[in-house]
């Protein structure tokens, strides 16, 4: 990785992201890293923040770079692809963020042979404690793929899956930031309710949370051995869990996983279709 040269396609909050990680983390130089975007105060905030290369030329950076970033919003991707889409080197990797567009669908935008990774980030990639998912292309090769997972290791954890997996991503992973903020925010609820003050009952919600992950990512137990440590017979944690299991959360947690991942299947579909369309 220390030798490409990466651009990305699009200087959102995920790219801003994965700039700050890389440069952090020592992956990449800043004079390796080039911007494009529309908006120049945006370019302008990363260019001070980072000493990165910008530009609002979309072609040059197509041109001058080995890795390309895809990370416009899915809803203009189709404008983009049929700006630049054919300028694509066979010599190139493309990294595709544009969340729910099939690898299909891309491939359709470029030139023949083009070495495609999709990924499935998440929100908390933005403080570097993200969780995704890549999955390669027709043509993508094993470094291609080393190489995507480099990128995104840099703001958290990646696994690598077969495409037809990300829908499920999408319903688990990418959409679950939104599960835990809605627990986060019903766990301080609770918290004021027996007398807490707001502020002092979000912040043990959220650190609770953070803190139960953490266990569980660094001990490897399993979520049920650990939820047992914390579970005495008789006692508070126990007769907790009891209300939760009879108002259904660990029912409603699942429900919520799966229609995400059949609505994520949905927009993709639509997506492919919409880039195949000969006039779009």
């Amino acid at each position: 990785m220390k030798t490409r040269r990466l651009g990305f396609l699009g200087a959102g909050n995920m790219s801003g992201a994965l700039i700050k990680g890389l440069l952090h983390g020592g992956v990449l130089p800043p004079e390796r890293i080039l911007a494009s975007d529309v908006k120049s105060e945006r370019l302008d905030q990363l260019r001070a923040n980072h000493g990165i290369h910008t530009t609002t030329d979309n072609h040059s950076l197509i041109r001058d770079c080995d890795v390309v970033v895809l990370a416009v919003k899915p809803q203009v991707i189709d404008r983009v692809l049929t700006e630049v889409g054919q300028h694509v080197r066979r010599d190139q990797l493309i990294v595709s963020v544009a969340a729910g567009v099939p690898i299909e669908a891309l491939e359709g935008r470029l030139p023949k042979e083009s070495r495609v990774v999709r990924a499935m980030p998440n929100t908390p990639a933005t403080v570097q404690a993200g969780a995704t998912a890549i999955a390669g292309g027709a043509h993508a090769q094993r470094d291609d793929l080393r190489i995507a997972r480099e990128l995104f290791e840099a703001v958290g954890k990646v696994v690598e899956l077969d495409e037809v997996l990300l829908d499920a991503v999408t319903g688990l992973s990418g959409s679950g930031p939104a599960y835990v903020m809605l627990i986060i925010e019903a766990l301080a609820d609770g918290g004021v309710k027996v007398g807490l003050h707001r502020d002092t009952s979000l912040l043990l919600a959220a650190q609770t949370v953070l803190g139960s992950a953490r266990l569980l990512l660094e001990t490897g137990e399993h979520p049920g051995r650990l939820k047992d440590m914390v579970t005495s017979p008789g006692g508070t944690a126990i007769a907790g869990l009891h209300t939760l299991e009879s108002g259904g959360l660990r029912k409603t947690l699942i429900d919520a996983v799966e229609v995400a991942t059949k609505r994520a299947a949905q927009l993709g579909a639509e997506m492919t279709a919409r880039l195949k369309s000969p006039g779009s």
